[in-house]
């Protein structure tokens, strides 16, 4: 049986262990003290007396701290106990533990308390398989310091273990032999520095008391002002109100700040995301622009940085391609993995002008549009001149690096996603279906953004005409008039990849679908071959490749769901869309805490019960921003002439919902809505996005 796990984290440092604090190497979890993709405490382990110790409680104060109440040995004698043990513990740049000793008799104790450390300095990307290094260990007793280093040519990384007491130093731990009077207590402070040697070997971590300070004032006071900027909601549906909260918890941990770069962009998640994904942190922001929408700009202005300027086979870099993946582990470092800076994403580059142009349409941040015109103008440049590998007019991709990069480069990017009903995988270079909807997306905005604020009308009547070309073609060549459906994607040679999947929804947030068509999604969407009562799978039930717990072959994402949500809204499927969004939210209550990354696709009236996927991460960024999307969505909300519409749809059973101060161009605004019976609801609209609601005009 595996044993729960613990984490704490900010931005992209976590430490994670047992119930007990103790942190030891295991091959199937990155369990250890990371930062930077490099895992700098391997072995934490605390004894006293020569005994482990036993969890009575914790107290998970915040993301980035916690507390563990022990004592020593194991549950069978722990009641008598006359010693307890506190570990406190937080984490930012660096990481602190107090350790606190409690002498419960009448006598004074003696006791000998023993830190085990040890590091590997391995790469996430070898959990299961750490390489062997070698370590360079020096035991300081006069500094109370034991300093552990791991060099390869220039790549350099230290963990700095010093105590504030008195402590014996060997090359595998500290020990403390301490006396504590009758009822007293004694403790000593643990502090890591997790150092990264930059130009001139600078110590770029934080020390003991610069990190008592930002964890005590500066993350405090940080967390509040990010709840203070955000909407408050207020539910009848309690859960709904602490799901909120712990979603915007999240997102606040998940900020971090690359190196040689000033400003907080997110991570994708814990524990195997803890880098920045060009597609996880914009789809992010898509889904809190009504919430926070700080997110986006620092995000858009990196990614802009870092967007591809050649042609780079091993890290599939083209130019004006936005990158999939950034990394600063050794494997990235030394070219073993492509991950240093990775484009081996398809979706990524039309997503950027998407997200631009949403984010201006929130905010009316219109410089923002003006100083990325460049970057935008690469990406709509890059979709024509490298995404159309084979002519047609149709945005594809082949991975340039056959050796190590990723074979599919959309959000399924699992080696067997893309297969047809049988089984069968089509041949490259693909096209699936929802980067048509994303381009077809990006060129109507890139449109509006080169006639609003570029003063370039020619060029956004060019984009119109290439818009409205590729949406007759799509729908000529896509549809499946047997099935009722788009297919899932096309061979190179035109031919229709049948498989039913989730990717129908995207399809609807993008407006690319003619509105005729949308009834018969819609009711694939919410027919029992997609949704299982949670929320719609990724791959249909009824085709042989389809696995409940196969991540992109039958399981339920609630990110992808979110968008399937909107896209639902969007063509006036209202009853559909709070439908699904129900599914999600007994999700969220059911299991409580942070919304998870997938659960399986078993049908509700089997497991009665979301069943996770062991892979799955918690948290991450675009679950929690999931969350809050589907919350928009079900208000309704969206920018409309500089201010906020409203036009709730609440599923049955969640009374009213209230979220106050939404920020935007307007300022803020609050929005208001009510479940309404059964026999009042509104009909259905079947004639495809409203008046002002246009493709490209923004989303639900």
């Amino acid at each position: 049986m595996k044993h729960e796990l613990l984490h704490i984290l900010a931005g992209n440092s976590f430490a994670m262990g047992d119930t007990q604090g103790d942190m030891e190497i295991d091959p199937y979890a990155p369990i250890g003290l990371w930062s930077f993709d490099t895992r700098f405490v391997s072995r934490w382990v605390l004894t006293v007396g020569g005994e482990r110790l036993h969890a009575l409680s914790r107290d998970e104060l915040a993301s980035f701290e916690t507390r563990f109440v022990l004592v020593p040995g194991t549950a069978s004698h722990y009641v008598d106990a006359d010693v307890s043990v506190i570990r406190h513990r937080s984490i930012n740049d660096s990481f602190n533990e107090r350790i606190t000793v409690l002498n419960h008799s009448a006598e004074p104790a003696e006791f000998t308390v023993r830190m085990e450390i040890g590091s590997d300095f391995a790469d996430t990307a070898e959990i299961s398989r750490p390489v062997p290094r070698r370590t360079a260990i020096t035991a300081d007793p006069a500094r109370r310091q034991l300093r552990l280093c791991y060099q390869r040519e220039r790549f350099v990384r230290e963990a700095v273990v010093t105590s504030t007491e008195p402590v014996e130093v060997d090359q595998h731990g500290m020990t403390f032999r301490i006396r504590v009077a009758p009822n007293g207590e004694w403790h000593t402070d643990l502090h890591v520095a997790m150092i990264i040697h930059g130009a001139g070997g600078q110590d770029l971590r934080a020390s003991l008391t610069a990190h008592r300070r930002q964890v005590r004032r500066d993350m405090r006071e940080d967390l509040a002002r990010w709840f203070d900027h955000a909407p408050q909601l207020v539910a009848e549906r309690e859960f709904l109100e602490s799901a909120y909260t712990q979603a915007l918890t999240d997102l606040a941990a998940l900020r971090y700040m690359p190196l040689s770069y000033r400003e907080r962009v997110p991570v994708g998640g814990l524990p195997w995301a803890m880098a920045l994904y060009g597609r996880d942190a914009m789809i992010t922001c898509l889904q809190t622009l009504p919430f926070t929408p700080e997110l986006t700009p620092p995000t858009l202005r990196l990614l802009a940085l870092l967007q591809g300027g050649q042609l780079d086979d091993y890290h599939d870099e083209e130019p004006g391609k936005i990158l999939a993946e950034l990394r600063y582990g050794e494997a990235a470092a030394f070219g073993e993995q492509p991950t240093a800076v990775y484009y081996g994403a398809v979706d990524t580059t039309p997503l950027f002008v998407v997200l631009l142009d949403e984010y201006e349409r929130w905010t009316g941040d219109a410089q923002l549009v003006r100083q990325l015109r460049h970057p935008a103008r690469m990406a709509l440049d890059w979709i024509d001149e490298y995404g159309d590998l084979c002519g047609d007019g149709y945005l594809r991709y082949q991975p340039r690096n056959t050796v190590n990069g990723v074979a599919n480069q959309t959000w399924r990017n699992s080696p067997e996603a893309v297969v047809d009903r049988h089984g069968r995988q089509p041949a490259f270079p693909r096209a699936t279906s929802e980067l048509q909807g994303y381009a077809y997306d990006a060129k109507l905005r890139g449109a509006r953004l080169a006639r609003e604020f570029w003063d370039n009308p020619t060029y956004a009547d060019r984009l119109e005409a290439d818009a409205a070309r590729l949406r007759e073609r799509f729908n000529r060549d896509f549809w499946l008039p047997d099935r009722g459906y788009y297919a899932f994607a096309l061979t190179p040679d035109g031919e229709p990849v049948d498989a039913l999947t989730s990717s129908l929804g995207h399809l609807l947030f993008t407006g690319i679908v003619e509105p005729e068509r949308a009834d018969a999604l819609a009711a694939h969407l919410s027919g029992p071959d997609l949704f299982s009562g949670w929320g719609v799978r990724t791959y249909a039930a009824g085709q042989r490749p389809y696995n409940p717990v196969g991540a992109h072959l039958g399981a339920v994402w609630p990110p992808d769901n979110a968008l399937i949500a909107a896209g639902l809204r969007r063509y006036g499927h209202h009853a559909e869309a709070a439908r699904i969004a129900a599914g999600m939210f007994a999700v969220m209550e059911t299991l409580g805490g942070s919304v998870p990354e997938v659960i399986a696709g078993y049908s509700r009236d089997v497991t009665k019960y979301p069943v996770q996927l062991p892979a799955a991460g918690r948290p991450q960024s675009w679950a929690s921003g999931g969350l809050l999307m589907l919350l928009a969505t079900m208000l309704g909300l969206r920018p409309c002439d500089g201010n906020l519409a409203v036009d709730p749809t609440i599923p049955e059973g969640y009374g009213q919902i209230e979220l106050l101060d939404v920020p935007g161009r307007w300022g803020r605004a609050d929005a208001y809505g009510r479940e309404r019976p059964a026999d009042r609801r509104r009909p259905h609209r079947r004639v495809g996005p409203e008046p002002d609601q246009q493709p490209g005009a923004g989303v639900w």
